[in-house]
């Protein structure tokens, strides 16, 4: 009697220890599924700025837009690519944006490569269009865009002006590297308007389908901090950026209204 009880006990330790390895694993497996459904949720916005565009409806139509050979340095470390200097002249306007935190951005402009991209700039920041607004679109390593009056990617000053770049027959070498300065636009090529975007990566697959048309000289340090602002799902910064005033100074030239399509 004692002996078969003995085995009982036995029995019962045995059938214990195996349902506590079955349950220890079950566990461990619905672990990993939520550090799985954690990981996913974090690669959305590496999704989205993988399939990016720097058209005013937000819609992706540009391919990959970090490139992982991408310059992540200052301005002043110009990355092999850099060809700015070859538009640079005396007396180039510089456009300062000063934003609401007190930071500035400098910016030279290059009639050179977009002349009227340059007047359309200077006549909107003249009228003082883009005092308030905001930068509404931000990707890491990849562009910040503003100039939106509606703030979500769709507005502008209610005109358009022909797209001075390559894939639309105008010559316009300027490379899209880190700290450039690029006229927005939608699908239509001479659909651009009052939205810009600054690079902060060099991203060569943008040369030649949109209007650059300046560089940063100063003030990358704030480009940066814009960048990297946490974001929502549409690239958004929770926090807005804002542009509290705009300035140009056009080193005494005068420019002309730029030239209207629509």
């Amino acid at each position: 009697m004692l002996r078969q009880s003995r085995k009982n006990v036995a029995f019962l330790l045995i059938f214990t220890a195996l349902f506590l390895i079955i349950a220890g694993c079950g566990n461990n497996g619905t672990s990993s599924s939520s550090t799985g459904q954690t990981g996913t949720s974090g690669t959305t916005t590496e999704s989205t700025s993988t399939s990016t565009s720097t058209d005013q409806s937000g819609s992706t139509t540009e391919s990959t837009g970090t490139d992982s050979s991408a310059t992540t340095g200052t301005t002043e470390e110009a990355s092999a690519t850099d060809n700015s200097a070859d538009f640079k002249q005396a007396n180039d306007p510089i456009v300062t944006i000063e934003m609401e935190n007190g930071k500035k951005i400098e910016i030279e402009l290059f009639p050179k490569a977009a002349p009227n991209t340059v007047n359309n700039f200077i006549a909107l920041v003249k009228s003082g269009f883009y005092d308030g607004l905001t930068f509404h679109r931000v990707i890491p390593e990849f562009m910040i865009q503003g100039g939106d009056p509606d703030g979500a990617g769709t507005g502008g000053p209610g005109y358009s002006i022909a797209g001075e770049f390559k894939s639309n027959n105008v010559q316009n070498d300027l490379k899209h590297t880190r700290g450039v300065l690029s006229m927005a636009r939608a699908a239509d090529p001479n659909s651009g308007g009052s939205q810009f975007f600054i690079m902060v990566a060099d991203s060569p697959q943008l040369d030649g389908e949109y209007a650059a048309f300046g560089k940063v000289t100063s003030g990358m340090d704030a480009v940066d901090e814009i960048v990297n602002l946490p974001r929502d799902g549409q690239d958004k910064p929770n926090t807005p950026a804002v542009m509290k005033k705009v300035t140009v100074d056009t080193k005494g030239v005068t420019y002309p209204e730029p030239e209207k399509v629509k």
